[in-house]
């Protein structure tokens, strides 16, 4: 067998021109290093550790992967797919109104990402109006990414980390005039700044629902696609069918989930687990 595992790894490096730096069989290639300052702007925020019973009950189920983990792990994957080709950073996920578990999903994903320990993933709580990740995270510092976006507060201050690879800015409250601060000069450098000091591939911003004021259509033009978020027998297809022509209007649709789907055809993960 360890014959055979050295001639395919011999035949692999002949095609690629990498014998010299493939890395030996059975272990992977270390990451990269990363930049003093960039390691120590990350090292410096706090850390975050979740219960992940308490997390599992709020169905955030992305933290440590497994079988429940299976619909969002592949989202996680479509979604990596879609950004790396078009060259894209910014995604915000947002839903037509409210209960349709937008939140959940961007938690969920933010989590499914940071196991791909070569990324870095941020995700900004932007839905001002009614905040829930830090009760879903129970998270109980009065964190306020508005005051961050504001240029009132620092990112710093106002995010906590998970493992070195994931960021979370949080909202305890809930600000006066979201929609304005969303579409202002001083939000746009705010996120240029947590772009310039912790480099992230990916970030993700939690919207609010799109149907009940102009918040998230006020911060689309800073967002490189969309994620739209429906309700499996709330959402209307009217509904849906309006999100999606008001986001293509300002940027790109990446898709529509279908969440909250109570009836599933065995046909979805085929007992794989089982």
């Amino acid at each position: 067998m360890e014959k055979i595992q050295s001639a395919i790894a011999k035949a692999r490096a002949t095609r690629t021109g990498t014998a010299d730096t493939a890395p030996a069989a059975g272990r992977a290639a270390p990451l990269p290093e990363l930049p003093q300052p960039l390691e120590e702007a990350w090292a410096a925020l706090p850390p975050l550790t979740p219960d992940l019973r308490r997390l599992e009950k709020n169905r955030i189920v992305a933290l440590s992967g497994g079988q429940d983990a299976i619909s969002i792990d592949m989202l996680r994957t479509k979604v990596l797919q879609m950004m790396r080709a078009n060259n894209w950073k910014r995604l915000a996920i947002t839903s037509p109104s409210s209960g349709c578990g937008k939140s959940t999903i961007a938690l969920n994903l933010a989590f499914s990402l940071s196991r791909q320990r070569e990324l870095r993933t941020v995700l900004c709580e932007l839905d001002l109006r009614r905040p829930s990740l830090a009760r879903l995270l129970e998270i109980t510092e009065q964190h306020s990414m508005a005051r961050v976006l504001e240029g009132n507060a620092s990112f710093a201050d106002n995010a906590v980390r998970y493992n070195d690879n994931l960021a979370i800015s949080t909202n305890a409250g809930v600000h006066r005039n979201p929609a304005e601060l969303l579409q202002s000069a001083a939000m746009s450098r705010a996120l240029g700044q947590i772009e310039e000091t912790y480099k992230p591939d990916v970030m993700i911003f939690d919207m609010p629902p799109m149907l009940v004021s102009d918040d998230a259509m006020a911060f689309f033009p800073n967002v490189d696609a969309v994620i739209l978020v429906a309700a499996a027998e709330t959402t209307k297809i009217k509904e849906v069918d309006s999100c999606e022509r008001d986001i293509a209007s300002q940027t790109n649709v990446m898709g529509v989930i279908l969440n909250k789907c109570r009836y599933m055809g065995p046909e979805y993960g085929y007992n794989y687990y089982e």
